[in-house]
């Protein structure tokens, strides 16, 4: 589908067409990251949290041994690492699932 005419003139309702054809491919992968699963990890997996595709925190596992009391600090930087990297691989997932815009 061109979005000129055939007389090379600007075909505005070849143009309405594709940008829907794109928003809907657009929902589409939206709704579709939304079911998917990521897992990121920290401290040799002690520290797991899961995000679906969108970016929502689901959930957190932590080992027992990951647990002092004595250096609370320590975990909470493995939780800050592991949601950091959940949401880099459900980032990564997104730009791959999303439609591409030809000329961008």
């Amino acid at each position: 589908m061109s979005m000129f005419d055939n007389e090379g003139g600007f075909d505005l309702n070849a143009l309405l067409a594709q940008a829907q054809a794109l928003q809907e491919q657009v929902r589409s992968a939206q709704d579709e990251l939304g079911s998917k699963r990521v897992t990121g990890s920290a401290g040799g997996d002690l520290v797991e949290a899961t995000m679906s595709g969108t970016l929502e925190l689901l959930s957190i596992t932590i080992k027992p041994e990951a647990v002092d009391p004595a250096d609370v600090e320590s975990l909470q930087d493995l939780i800050v690492a592991a949601v950091r990297d959940a949401a880099h691989k459900a980032q990564a997932l997104a730009s791959a699932s999303m439609p591409q815009i030809p000329g961008f």
